[in-house]
This record gives structure tokens, C-alpha cells and sequence, in this order.
């Protein structure tokens, strides 16, 4: 699978464009990227995945709005909410990542959800910039969040995603970066690497169970 940094905002969201971000990326060891509100495209050897965030939008509106998107290369990706509306959007056809469950109440992401999670195939992103931006309480309660969310992880074994959220070049991190920020959440070896992997796991279709006929 490609190892891909699972947000990034390109301009006008930020302040670089998409060919740089990608060509910076593969630079760090990147194969892609997924930028937010940008078309897909190639530069070099690193892919841009189209990236599509909801947020502060009901239920109701998420669902019509997904079906625009269904049948594309979108990744699709929901801002965490309460605890109903976390188990509404992982159950919705097409939903791919669900993002800020760090910031979202402490049970608003719980057994229940993680059983979804992994039955429906929805990847918890891990954003990163929590830990390089935020300082002194709000920094301790996110990394205590995502341990929590780690521990669902380990048991219901739903997929994860890693971004850096970067909305300048000088925002991106470099893969082994990712390991050490991601040491600091006791995450071994292993989960990161399969994490960096999450937007492949969740956006390919499964492959149909081969029967033999006799």
C-alpha cells in the first residue's frame, strides 16, 4: 500500500500549491497525499488524492451531499461530532475517514463505534499537528484521546490514518517524523506503518471471496 499523509490543505486553503506539496511530500518518502478540496492529479511519482471534509453540517445534509461524490476517487471525510452522530456517519455508504475525534467529547467515539469502524471499513485519522502545534492541557488531552482511541484500536482492530494537516510545505513531516510523533502515542513500528497504509485500506474494494464449484 502507499504511504500517504491523509490530509493536507493545499491553496487557497493554505499557503502552497498542490504541485509543491506533492513534490515536497515525495521528497520526505510519501507516495501520496490526500489534499483537501483539490482535484486529483500526479507530480512526479506522488499521487494526490482528492480529499472532501464535512463539517457542522447535520446528518441529513452529510447524506445528501455524499451521494455527489459516490462512484469517484473521493476520499471522503467527516469532522467528528457526539456519539449518535459519530455511529450515523460511519454507517453511511461512501464514508472513508472519520477526523478530530481528539477534540469530539470522551465518549463520543466508544466500543459501539469502534465496532462500526471496523465493520464498515472507516479509517480514525491521527492528526499529527495536535502534537506539533498545541502546547501545555489542550496537547496532554488530545494524546490522551488518541491512547484511548489506540486501545479501541487494538481490540476491534479498525483502520487508522496519520496526517499532518499541513496547510504550508513547511508543515510536512517526513515519514521517519511520523514514527517519532507517533512514539510519543505508543504506537509501535507496526500500527504506524500500517496506518501510513489506512487510505489504501479503506478506499479499495474488498475482493470478493473466490468459490469453487465442484
Amino acid at each position: 500500500m502507499k504511504i500517504t499523509d491523509a490530509a493536507v490543505f493545499p491553496y487557497p486553503n493554505g499557503d502552497t500549491s498542490v504541485r509543491r506539496f506533492a513534490l515536497e511530500a515525495g521528497a520526505l518518502g510519501f507516495d501520496s497525499l490526500v489534499a483537501i478540496d483539490t482535484p486529483a492529479a500526479t507530480y512526479g511519482d506522488v499521487e494526490v488524492k482528492s480529499g472532501i471534509l464535512f463539517h457542522d453540517l447535520p446528518v441529513k445534509d452529510i447524506i445528501n451531499r455524499m451521494k455527489r461524490f459516490r462512484g469517484t476517487d473521493a476520499v471522503i471525510s467527516v469532522k467528528a461530532g457526539d456519539g449518535g452522530f459519530n455511529r450515523a456517519v460511519i454507517g453511511m455508504k461512501g464514508m472513508h475517514v472519520l477526523r478530530c475525534v481528539h477534540a469530539a467529547d470522551k465518549n463520543a467515539f466508544d466500543h459501539v463505534s469502534a465496532k462500526m469502524a471496523a465493520d464498515n471499513a472507516v479509517a480514525v485519522d491521527i492528526d499529527l499537528s495536535v502534537i506539533t502545534r498545541s502546547r501545555g492541557v489542550a496537547r496532554q488531552r488530545a494524546m490522551v484521546r488518541y491512547r484511548d482511541i489506540l486501545v479501541l484500536e487494538q481490540h476491534y482492530e479498525f483502520p487508522l490514518t496519520l496526517s499532518t494537516y499541513a496547510r504550508s510545505v513547511l508543515d510536512l513531516r517526513a515519514v521517519r517524523e511520523f514514527s517519532g510523533l507517533c512514539s510519543l502515542l505508543d504506537m509501535d513500528l507496526a500500527v504506524v506503518e500500517k496506518a501510513l497504509g489506512g487510505i489504501g485500506a479503506v478506499t479499495t474494494p474488498p475482493v470478493p471471496a473466490v468459490r469453487e464449484v465442484s
